[in-house]
């Protein structure tokens, strides 16, 4: 279901009144909306999701201009049927977030800390960083799990990655395990997430350097 986001993040949706999740909304507004992160190994369960619960109600007259220019800045096709009689715009207010960041990570989120949270600076690009990083860098990413999370592996992939650091899922003797890796500091960008990343994995080669010396 395509959906956008208001200011408040809650999911909003233009649909019509002849599809069937509508007549069912309209009859009961509780509705989950899973979203999900592409996950570049092609491995659905270790990739990050959320599901996000709540009532689905129609959109007051007042309301509907500023979700009307939000929507069509996500999805500019729909200004060919945003106009049709009907068509209409819903929204979502959530009672409850579900998280799954990959492997044994997992747990529920208040509503009230999902509404007062603010966009992550690396959620549009995050999908390329974990491409790039599980594509060009498996190595690296096998010397941080040791460093960093104290795991040994003979696969290592990220599954999700924020402004805080980011979740690999590891291949290791005992079977597959998940872990999270905290980045040496706060990033507010991709360049920023780079030149960290660079930094760890030469912290992680300098570690590994002086262990094998002895």
């Amino acid at each position: 279901m395509p959906y956008g986001l208001d200011d408040h993040g809650r999911p909003t949706f233009l649909i019509s009144t002849m599809a069937m999740h509508t007549q069912n909304l309209q009859s009961d507004p509780r509705a989950s909306l899973l979203i999900t992160q592409p996950d570049a190994s092609g491995d659905p369960l270790g990739a990050s999701r959320i599901t996000l619960l709540g009532n689905v109600t129609l959109i007051p007259e007042s309301e509907i201009a500023e979700v009307r220019r939000l929507y069509l800045e996500r999805y500019a096709n729909s200004k060919h049927w945003v106009d049709f009689e009907d068509f209409s715009f819903y929204r979502m207010e959530i009672v409850d977030v579900y998280y799954v960041g990959g492997f044994g990570v997992m747990g529920w989120i208040p509503a009230s800390e999902y509404e007062s949270a603010k966009s992550d600076p690396l959620a549009d690009t995050a999908a390329r960083i974990i491409q790039h990083m599980n594509t060009d860098h498996r190595d690296a990413l096998i010397l941080l799990a040791h460093a960093f999370a104290g795991m040994e592996a003979g696969e290592a992939t990220i599954t999700s990655v924020d402004r805080l650091g980011f979740h690999v899922r590891l291949k290791t003797r005992e079977g597959m395990r998940g872990a999270r890796i905290a980045f040496l500091r706060e990033v507010t960008s991709p360049a920023e997430a780079r030149t960290v990343f660079v930094e760890m994995t030469q912290q992680a080669r300098k570690r590994q350097n002086e262990a094998s010396s002895f």
